[in-house]
Parts: structure tokens; sequence; C-alpha cells
């Protein structure tokens, strides 16, 4: 594997994710994969991905996840970077899964034929 190969970010126990692994590893794509919820994004790794996402923070907010609630995010209307920070401390509020492929980013259910 080189960095050059794409790479996943899931959560082992999200069924969105395991679909999409099971489809990864059906059509036997070579990829990296890392749980973000045993190995966290920092801040700078996040920003990087929203970046070539080309979405904004809030886009990729997942607001299904309990802590969106609780945090009152919808009402408190923080700015991109508070909501980078909500992220990496509360990563249930990230959409998953997260591929990346030569600089394209996939989030949420994504067709992994695409990947070939």
């Amino acid at each position: 594997m080189t960095k050059s190969d794409p790479i996943i970010y899931h959560k082992s126990s999200c069924i969105t994710c395991k679909k999409t692994l099971d489809e990864i590893d059906r059509l036997k794509i070579d990829i990296q994969k890392r749980d973000f919820f045993k190995d966290p994004f920092t801040e700078s790794e996040l920003k990087k991905i929203i970046n070539l996402s080309g979405k904004s923070p809030r886009e990729i907010l997942r607001k299904r996840d309990k802590m969106y609630k609780e945090l009152e995010i919808e009402f408190k209307n923080p700015t991109d970077n508070q909501i980078i920070k909500l992220m990496t401390k509360y990563p249930g509020l990230i959409q998953r899964p997260i591929i990346i492929k030569k600089n394209k980013v996939f989030i949420g259910k994504t067709n992994v034929k695409n990947l070939k």
C-alpha cells in the first residue's frame, strides 16, 4: 500500500460503513482503512479533508447524531472552526464513511464502483 492508495475513514459499528466496506472487499479494491472513532482525526487532518471535499464543515455535519441536538448546534450557529473543533471532540458529528481517492473525496453513501 502506498500513500496514493485510496483510504476509507469509517466507524466499525456503522451500518453504512459496514455495507461500504463489504462492497469494497467484494470488488477486491485495495484500500487503507481507518476507524476514526478508534484513531480520531486531528483538527488539521479534518480541515484538509473538508477542504479537499469542497464542502463546508456544516455540510458534512451529521445532524442525526445525539450530540448535534445536545450541543444545540442548529441554534448556536457556530463558526466553521468551532464546528471542526466539535467534530474532532465528537466524531459522531462527522458524516461517514469518508473515502479519499486521488484527491477526490466521497462522503456518506458512495457508489464504490467509482473507486475502481
